[in-house]
């Protein structure tokens, strides 16, 4: 797959070119900051679940996983145009280099450029990438709706990741397959595993978000406090007997960075964290268990592995 992601990263740089060099370094900004192409990986593994030889993955597969992967980065443009991020991936965000309204644009762009990409797959593929594009605005929008709100449930938090996350992850799973024109059965599989998986993926991100430092996540920790976004560990943590009480007397209002570090090691200190981890293994017990059918071929340990191995993600930074 190592040289699949390599094909992977000079497509997006080809599908994002523009007639004009501005837009085109814009565009591609966060492509050159590089990332792990986790939907464009998870596209070609679902594609080749069937294939006991791992043969190069098709041209057309990995379009779809770019297709998907577009829609990933141009939402973070967009996310940092409204959270007013300055870093992203270790580089300045665009909007930081360049401005709000050239960020939220070009973001714009990438979603056209998906879209674009999606329709010369067929109308299944078309409408599947224009539903997950609904499905994000859905998440986020769910997301804002709860901002500052202590009282934010369980139930209204995983709502908003299935649109904002899952659905991205579980829709390359489906592209990858249904452009791979696997049986029916297995690219309902391969899409309940990426759904379970992006469920477990967006909680250890929320977690990661608490617990680790600005080197290890590339970006500014503990932001989505500042922001109030409150995720899971925090809605745990708030119902701690022991740091509950201070921990929503501190939130549910702008903070400073000084209360937001308390409010991390408060979330730290308490259970919550302990608590979300073990709702993430769940869901990645869930997505292991999609593909319990599967042949043990190359593109199905893979994805088996991704499972087995996301809750790594969290334990480092815990020591």
């Amino acid at each position: 797959m190592e040289d699949d992601l390599v094909r992977v990263e000079a497509e997006l740089l080809a599908v994002v070119q523009s007639e004009g060099k501005f837009l085109t370094e814009v565009a591609s900004h966060l492509i050159r900051a590089g990332g792990k192409r986790v939907r464009p990986g998870f596209a070609m593994a679902a594609a080749s679940t069937l294939d006991p030889d791992a043969k190069p993955t098709s041209i057309d597969v990995i379009r779809g996983g770019c297709a998907v992967e577009l829609v990933h980065i141009g939402s973070l443009y967009h996310d940092d145009v409204m959270d007013d991020a300055t870093t992203r991936r270790s580089v300045r965000s665009v909007n930081a280099e360049w401005g709000n309204l050239r960020a939220i644009l070009a973001g714009d762009y990438l979603l056209g450029r998906a879209s674009e990409i999606a329709a010369g797959l067929g109308p299944e593929i078309a409408g599947l990438l224009a539903t997950t594009i609904t499905q994000l605005c859905e998440g986020q929008i769910l997301e804002l709706e709860s901002a500052f709100d202590t009282s934010r449930s369980v139930e209204r938090y995983e709502r908003s990741i299935t649109g904002k996350t899952a659905s991205l992850i579980g829709s390359a799973c489906r592209i990858g397959a249904i452009v791979a024109d696997l049986p029916r059965r297995v690219v309902d599989a391969l899409t309940d595993f990426g759904l379970a998986y992006g469920m477990a993926f967006q909680v250890v991100d929320d977690i990661l978000d608490v617990i680790a430092t600005d080197q290890q996540l590339g970006k500014p920790a503990g932001n989505d406090l500042i922001e109030g976004i409150y995720t899971l560990p925090v809605i745990h943590s708030m119902q701690d007997p022991h740091s509950g009480p201070r921990l929503r007397e501190i939130l549910g209002r702008p903070i400073s960075v000084a209360e937001r570090d308390e409010a991390r090691d408060l979330v730290r200190r308490g259970g919550g964290v302990e608590t979300a981890l073990d709702v993430a293994r769940d869901w990645a017990d869930k997505a292991g268990a999609s593909l319990g059918d599967l042949p043990d071929t190359p593109g199905a340990r893979a994805l088996r592995a991704a499972a087995d191995h996301i809750i790594d993600r969290a334990a480092a930074p815990l020591g």
